[in-house]
């Protein structure tokens, strides 16, 4: 809390003779706040950060990028030199998962109550933050370049593949989230109208945000003198960099970023909540006997799994963590989500079959789909993320970070990252042939469960309300299927 934001001017300890101020005369110049520095002082101060690889000497840096990597992060030159820990964000990303677990160690109930508030209130700081960024000088501009579209990178593959995984990504299709979430309601509730309402929410507040971060980049160019493309950009460096630039030269700017990084905040533990509640719910139902058994072990699981997750965060916590936190955000949201959802559109359409699956949404909501879903599940969405795959993988090039460029091994650890979720799938195919009575085995396992089916004897109608003698048992000796457990239907 201070009345000048830390990453306004150069004058700082952690800032070198390479940062700059843009002045606001409107003719694109800067004035380098640095002339103060004596000889000596310049060289000292050129060695509080490394300059990354591939970065130009002559290269300038504004105050924010400085502070962002210089203070915040005290960013190294590689991966190569990974700097030591960086105690300040190893105590933050431990707080971070203290926070987790006590909103999720009574599971679905804490959550649901949290959830209230990291959804809504975020819309509220959007809307200020949109009035405040519509009244500043050259937001409309900034709107402007936002909602003009540029009809030749339509022919740009990269922009389709980046669009489809942005989607995936942004709704947690194809990694679990939507899918456990979903599996809270009552047995009769209309998924149709949830499935249809969620990803129109999802891109309408991806819309919304854009007026939010474009009418504040639109008033940037407007103080340096450039076009609105100068100054946009994406990644980290857009919200820890180019926005809070912005804010710093709004009137009551430390104001401004306290509501704008708190709400980064609750955006980023509303995601955090829901994906871990995820992994811990299905790994309990999967095991249900042992950590379902007795609400000690379930406590005792979740504080396991938090402290895990924590131990596997310290490497990004580094003083090169910047460097893995791209190459896993960049492997993990591409390839993998885009194959899951291919074997997903696979397994249930074709494999389970499209006939049983409209069965048992007949059974919730009381109508089949009609031959619009047919037509999308079984062809169209298999046939766009398979045309996606392969498009991704035409015009691959090797993941950089700015100007830095990976080194070999550091794009090997990102690929056995991007593998690891797809092999999975047809590996655990090979192992069915091998070990479990080859094909005949294969074609055993790929068939319902004689426990499969609603949980609640009350809803187990038509087809399941008599087993079938030729589905398979049950794995594991005919238990019950905990994945679809009463206290979730």
């Amino acid at each position: 809390m201070t009345l000048t934001l830390p990453w306004v001017t150069c004058d700082n300890e952690w800032n070198t003779p390479s940062c700059v101020v843009y002045s606001s005369n409107q003719n694109g110049n800067v004035s380098n706040l640095t002339d103060y520095m004596t000889t000596t002082e310049r060289q000292m101060t050129t060695n509080i950060t490394a300059i990354p690889s591939g970065e130009p000497a002559n290269k300038t840096y504004s105050p924010s990028e400085e502070y962002f990597n210089n203070y915040v992060l005290g960013l190294t030159s590689g991966m190569d030199e990974p700097g030591g820990l960086k105690w300040q964000l190893t105590l933050c990303l431990l707080l971070a998962w203290c926070i987790v677990f006590f909103v999720l160690i009574r599971g679905i109930k804490s959550l649901g109550k949290v959830v209230y508030f990291t959804a809504i209130f975020p819309y509220i700081l959007l809307t200020v933050l949109l009035v405040r960024g519509a009244t500043l000088p050259g937001s409309l501009e900034g709107i402007k370049y936002y909602v003009t579209p540029n009809w030749e990178r339509l022919s740009d593959s990269s922009v389709w593949s980046d669009a489809a995984v942005q989607i995936f990504y942004s709704l947690s299709a194809c990694s679990g989230g939507l899918i456990a979430m979903a599996s809270f309601n009552k047995f009769n509730n209309n998924c149709l109208r949830d499935a249809l309402l969620v990803p129109f929410i999802n891109c309408g507040t991806s819309i919304y945000s854009g007026f939010v971060i474009f009418s504040v980049l639109g008033f940037m160019a407007h103080e340096r003198g450039v076009d609105v493309k100068d100054v946009a950009t994406g990644g980290p460096g857009l919200t820890f960099v180019v926005y809070p630039e912005g804010l710093a030269k709004m009137p009551a700017a430390p104001m401004w970023a306290i509501l704008f990084f708190f709400m980064m905040i609750t955006l980023g533990f509303s995601s955090q909540f829901s994906i871990m509640e995820t992994v811990i719910s299905s790994i309990m139902d999967e095991f249900s006997d042992v950590l379902r058994a007795k609400k000690l072990n379930g406590y005792l699981f979740r504080i396991a799994v938090c402290f895990v997750f924590f131990l596997l965060g310290i490497p990004m916590t580094l003083k090169s963590g910047l460097y893995l936190l791209n190459i896993v955000d960049t492997y993990v949201g591409g390839f993998p989500l885009l194959f899951v959802g291919l074997f997903e559109c696979i397994a249930i359409n074709w494999v389970y079959g499209y006939g049983r699956f409209a069965e048992d949404i007949s059974m919730m909501l009381g109508s089949k789909p009609n031959i619009y879903w047919k037509v999308t599940w079984c062809g169209i969405s298999p046939f766009i993320m398979l045309g996606t795959i392969v498009f991704k993988a035409w015009q691959y090039e090797d993941v950089t970070l700015g100007s830095y460029h990976y080194p070999g091994w550091a794009l090997a650890l990102g690929w056995l990252i991007c593998l690891f979720p797809i092999v999975i799938i047809p590996g655990w195919i090979g192992v069915r042939l091998i070990f479990y009575g080859g094909l005949s085995g294969l074609q055993k396992s790929i068939k319902p469960r004689k426990d499969w089916g609603p949980a609640n004897p009350e809803n187990r109608t038509g087809r399941y309300s008599k087993p079938d003698e030729n589905m398979p048992p049950a794995y594991g000796g005919g238990h019950v299927n905990y994945a679809m457990d009463s206290e979730r239907f």
